[in-house]
């Protein structure tokens, strides 16, 4: 009793303590990527230590620039393909089959609830959605996690985020963590383990959970996480589906990864987000957050809907009800990236794709690349991006490019406009 979930994690993966408050982890899972991951491969090639602890449990996917921009990039793909292939990792996810990483490694079933997981990609905390422990590491953590399959961190503090009433129309999951960002600023859950619970947590999606815990590292945040429950099931179901004789099963199993009442926190914070409205963030940080309105009528020149935080199924189908049967701005340059190759069938068959590239959308392959200014949208000295992607820095998208952060509605609807509006125009 008087556990958090991460609490929870800890104990039943602790392997020792080398030092107070040092907490060596065994890890369930490893996930790489073709910018970070070679880096740690050719150390630990240099060191005479080419070894993984176990390839079933090493996932990999070439995500960032896909396909290859330069001679650069290519190199780094290379690097990782050589290397999956060299070491047997089956579950390696090369051009043509690669989507997003956290989104194509949730949709293979690779996040399940009281996993640990580390990735050399600071948002390796969407996967706390499932009830996990998930967190981007830096090099010498992944060579360590690659070689030995462990992981060295300090015990979770853990913040508590209760999430009461109802969402309005038009306002989603994007806009209750920029929200909550707002009200915490950049550094408030440093170190930090963010545990998001409420009812209105308890009616969102996986999508949406994803969306919540994705951000989680703006505020500062080692993790985010939800509580496991009957839709984690649902999703998960088609690959758990053999181990458990009914979902009621598997919900049971899930649910020990679940705070006790009497969990002691850092900090509980209660927010009624009822009448929340469509949220988009100002200047150079993720804190420096307005509602839409206060910002309507600012131009902007390119809209992105994609990445890890709003590139999934949902965000394509919220965003193309308001596209249906319009046009983007004559002045505003539209990409949409959906994050995985099934979300993009999946849009294909529903005519979701049909809708952007009638309105005037183009459409690319699963890709980071525009996210973080490295390929596929790339924003000139002084443009504007409406993103559904998840940081505003200064120069994220393109030297000397502004970044407005705001939902897949928002960015649908500022798409026709050509500059920030609110979504109800068109809902």
């Amino acid at each position: 009793m008087k556990k958090t979930i991460a609490e929870k994690i800890f104990d039943a993966h602790r392997v020792n303590m080398p030092f107070p408050d040092t907490h060596v982890l065994k890890l369930d899972a490893v996930f790489c990527h073709e910018i970070t991951t070679p880096i740690a491969i050719t150390d630990l090639q240099a060191r005479g230590m080419d070894r993984v602890f176990d390839p079933q449990k090493i996932k990999a996917v070439i995500d960032h620039v896909t396909p290859a921009k330069d001679s650069k990039t290519a190199e780094q793909g290379k690097i990782l393909r050589d290397w999956a292939r060299k070491h047997g990792i089956k579950d390696f996810f090369d051009i043509g089959r690669n989507g997003v990483c956290h989104a194509i490694f949730p949709e293979k079933g690779f996040v399940r609830p009281g996993y640990t997981i580390i990735m050399g990609d600071s948002h390796t905390c969407t996967h706390g959605a499932f009830g996990a422990f998930a967190a981007g590491v830096g090099t010498t953590d992944l060579e360590v996690g690659i070689l030995k399959g462990v992981c060295a961190f300090h015990f979770p503090k853990t913040i508590k985020i209760v999430l009461n009433g109802k969402l309005a129309p038009g306002v989603y999951a994007k806009d209750v963590i920029l929200f909550i960002i707002k009200e915490l600023t950049v550094n408030g859950a440093t170190n930090m383990v963010m545990e998001f619970t409420g009812p209105i947590v308890d009616e969102m999606s996986m999508e949406s959970r994803m969306t919540l815990c994705n951000m989680a590292i703006e505020a500062g945040g080692t993790c985010g996480i939800c509580y496991p429950d009957m839709t984690t099931v649902d999703y998960l179901w088609e690959f758990i589906k053999d181990d458990f004789k009914t979902k009621e099963d598997a919900l049971k199993e899930y649910s020990k990864w679940v705070s006790d009442e009497d969990a002691v926190y850092e900090k509980v914070y209660e927010y009624d987000v009822s009448n929340l409205e469509p949220m988009v963030t100002f200047g150079y940080k993720p804190d420096q957050v307005k509602p839409v309105r206060e910002m309507t009528g600012t131009k902007i020149d390119q809209v992105y809907i994609g990445s890890c935080t709003n590139g999934r199924i949902e965000d394509l189908r919220i965003a193309a009800q308001i596209l249906k049967g319009k046009k983007i701005g004559d002045t505003v340059r539209g990409i949409v990236s959906p994050a995985t190759p099934d979300i993009y069938s999946l849009a294909l068959k529903e005519g979701i794709i049909e809708i952007f590239q009638d309105a005037g959308f183009c459409v690319t392959n699963p890709t980071c690349g525009a996210c973080l200014g490295m390929s596929n949208g790339v924003l000139a000295n002084g443009e504007s991006c409406a993103a559904t992607t998840n940081r505003n820095f200064n120069g994220r998208m393109g030297k000397g490019g502004t970044v407005h952060l705001m939902s897949p509605a928002t960015a649908a609807a500022s798409a026709i406009e050509g500059t920030i509006v609110n979504s109800a125009l068109y809902e």
